[in-house]
């Protein structure tokens, strides 16, 4: 059992499982109910999203210096209690069901999804 970090709208791969979707807006012109059907995502979870205002902070960021104030913001973020709960029940999931976590971008290393694999790891979850 584990956790994979994905890019949303790519196909699923093997063993992927329920697919979450961490981001703060829902794919533009998408019907809900094709959502899971696309490969976009089974669940929205924008808890894990940066906020609007980060989000246009990495959105924006041409620089690594630019970059690294975007991953300031995204980490605080992730720490304050509610988001640290999230991360944690998601690194306890992992240890009995596969599951998949995903954002947009087509770069994870210019990504959230980049930070919250390395909050994931560090909360003690199983990756793929």
């Amino acid at each position: 059992m584990s956790v994979k970090i994905v890019r949303l709208g790519t196909p699923r791969g093997e063993g992927e499982g329920l697919r979450i979707g961490t981001v703060r807006r829902p794919p533009r012109g998408v019907p809900k109910e094709r959502f899971a059907a696309d490969d976009w995502y089974d669940v929205w979870f924008p808890n894990l999203a940066p906020s609007l205002e980060t989000m246009k902070i990495a959105l924006a960021a041409e620089t690594s210096a630019e970059w690294t104030v975007f991953e300031k913001r995204f980490r605080a973020e992730m720490a304050e209690p509610s988001a640290k709960h999230d991360v944690a029940l998601l690194a306890a999931l992992s240890r009995s069901t596969n599951f998949s976590v995903g954002c947009y971008c087509a770069d994870e290393s210019r990504c959230h999804r980049s930070i919250l694999r390395e909050l994931l790891v560090a909360a003690g979850a199983k990756m793929d």
